[in-house]
C-alpha cells in the first residue's frame, strides 16, 4: 500500500513538473496563430511567379505581399517545424520555392520594391525600393540557410550575396538612404535611431558590398528617459523601433564603441513606454498596467505610424497618443520585460473581439469601442519571433551562427566584461 501511494505521489509530482501553465497555453496559443497567419496566407500556388509571398494583411488588400512579412514568414518556418505544425519537408519545400520566388524577383542592385502584387511578384502602388524591409526580407531568408542548409543555404546567400549595401549610402554623411524610387531616385535618410540595426550588421558582414563601421557610428544617437535610465530613443517613440532587429539579432553582453548595449536599450525603451501608458491610464480607457504599448499600428482613422511614447523627437512633441494600443508592442518587448508582456498578453485574450483565427489582432481603442479587423504581418512576425526567443531563443541561435553575422559582430561590437 506504502509502495501504491509513493508512486502515486511521485506521478503527481511529474504531472505538476510537466503541466503547462495558463500562460504557457497562452503562449503557444499565440505563437500558433501568428505561424498559421504565415503558412496560409503566403501564396501556395506553386505556379505562381509570387510562390511563398505573404500577406501584408488579412483580411484587407488580399493581392498586396509585403517583403518584410514574406521575411517574418520565412523565419516562421523553422518555428512551425519544431513546434510540430508542420514537418520539416514540409518547411523545406516551402522555405526553397520562396527563395527561388526571391531570386527572380525584379531588384535594384539585389534590394527589392516594399510592396509586390502576391501572384506576379510585380511592384504594386508604386512603391519604393526599401532599404529596411529588404533587410527584413534577407534576415529571413538566412535563418532558413541557417535551418535547412544545403541547397537552401547556396541560395540564401547568392541572395545576400547580390544586395549592394554601398550603394545605399550617402557618403556625404554615412547615412543609409531609406529608399530608392525608378522615378526620383534616392529618398529620405536613416538618420536618427529606430528599427535600422539590422542594416549595419548585414551591411558590414557582407563578402561583396561591405560597408564601414563609420556608417554604423554616423547616425544620430539622442539619449532621453521617461522615469527610466537613460537610452537612445527613435523619433516617433514607437515600441517596435526598438524591437524589429531584435527579432534576429542577439545583442545581450555586445556593446558598441560608444558604450551602448542595444539589448539594455531597449529594455529601458519599453519600460519608458509602460511608464508613460500607465501615467495615462486615467485619460484613456485602453490603458493599464497589464494593457500598454504604442507603436506604429493600424488605428480607428487607418493606419497610424506615429503612435510612441516620451521621449521622441527632440522636443518629445512628436508621439501621438489617442487611446489606441497595438497589441504586439507589448508582446514584442517579450524578451526584453517578460513579467509585463505576458500580463498584457493575458488581458488581451480576455477581449473575443481582439481575437481570431491567427490570434491576437491588429489593435483596439475602448474610448471609442473600436477593434481593429485585421491581422497585419509585421505585427505577427514580431510577436511570433519574439516570443519564440523569449521560449527557447531559436531564431537567436540560428540567426548568430550565420558566418556573415558573426563577422560583422566582430566588427561593430565587444563583448561586455
Amino acid at each position: 500500500m506504502k509502495k501504491k501511494l509513493v508512486s502515486i505521489i511521485l506521478m503527481v509530482i511529474v504531472m505538476l513538473t510537466f503541466a503547462k501553465s495558463e500562460v504557457d497555453i497562452l503562449i503557444e496559443k499565440e505563437m500558433k496563430g501568428s505561424f498559421l497567419y504565415f503558412w496560409e496566407q503566403a501564396n501556395t500556388d506553386e505556379n505562381s511567379a509570387g510562390y511563398g509571398l505573404v500577406r501584408d494583411r488579412y483580411p484587407g488588400n488580399p493581392t498586396i505581399a509585403s517583403i518584410a512579412a514574406t521575411g517574418f514568414g520565412l523565419s516562421a518556418i523553422p518555428i512551425g517545424v519544431e513546434y510540430g505544425w508542420i514537418t520539416k519537408e514540409e518547411g523545406y519545400k516551402r522555405a526553397l520555392g520562396t527563395l527561388k520566388t526571391i531570386w527572380n524577383l525584379e531588384n535594384f542592385h539585389g534590394f527589392w520594391y516594399h510592396f509586390l502584387d502576391i501572384n506576379t511578384g510585380k511592384r504594386a502602388w508604386k512603391s519604393e525600393i526599401s532599404t529596411i524591409d529588404s533587410a527584413i526580407l534577407v534576415a529571413g531568408v538566412l535563418t532558413v540557410g541557417e535551418y535547412f542548409g544545403g541547397e537552401i543555404k547556396e541560395l540564401a546567400k547568392k541572395i545576400y550575396d547580390r544586395m549592394n549595401w554601398k550603394l545605399f549610402v550617402d557618403y556625404k554623411n554615412n547615412y543609409f538612404y531609406m529608399a530608392y524610387y525608378p522615378e526620383k531616385g534616392f529618398q529620405g535618410h536613416w538618420d536618427f535611431y529606430a528599427e535600422q540595426l539590422i542594416m549595419y550588421i548585414l551591411g558590414c558582414g557582407s563578402d561583396k558590398y561591405p560597408i564601414s563601421k563609420d556608417v554604423y557610428l554616423a547616425f544620430k544617437r539622442h539619449l532621453g528617459s521617461y522615469k527610466t535610465e537613460k537610452f537612445v530613443h527613435s523619433w516617433f517613440g514607437s515600441l517596435f523601433t526598438y524591437q524589429f532587429s531584435h527579432a534576429w539579432v542577439d545583442f545581450r553582453g555586445f556593446v558598441d564603441d560608444l558604450g551602448i548595449n542595444w539589448f539594455d536599450n531597449s529594455v529601458q525603451a519599453s519600460l519608458a513606454n509602460y511608464y508613460y501608458c500607465l501615467d495615462l491610464s486615467d485619460q484613456y480607457k485602453s490603458f493599464s498596467e497589464n494593457s500598454w504599448g504604442l507603436s506604429a499600428c493600424d488605428s480607428p482613422h487607418g493606419y497610424e505610424g506615429k503612435y510612441g511614447s516620451i521621449p521622441n523627437g527632440y522636443d518629445n512633441n512628436q508621439n501621438v497618443v489617442d487611446g489606441t494600443i497595438a497589441t504586439h508592442a507589448a508582446i514584442g518587448s517579450v524578451v526584453f520585460v517578460p513579467e509585463k508582456s505576458l500580463k498584457a498578453l493575458e488581458y488581451y485574450y480576455t477581449m473575443p473581439r481582439l481575437v481570431g483565427k491567427y490570434g491576437l489582432k491588429a489593435s483596439f481603442n475602448l474610448d471609442l469601442d473600436w477593434f481593429a479587423t485585421d491581422f497585419v504581418g509585421i505585427d505577427k512576425g514580431i510577436g511570433l519571433l519574439m516570443l519564440s526567443n523569449y521560449k527557447d531563443e531559436l531564431i537567436w541561435k540560428i540567426f548568430m551562427q550565420n558566418e556573415n553575422v558573426k563577422k560583422a559582430m566582430k566588427i561593430l561590437f565587444k563583448h561586455e566584461e
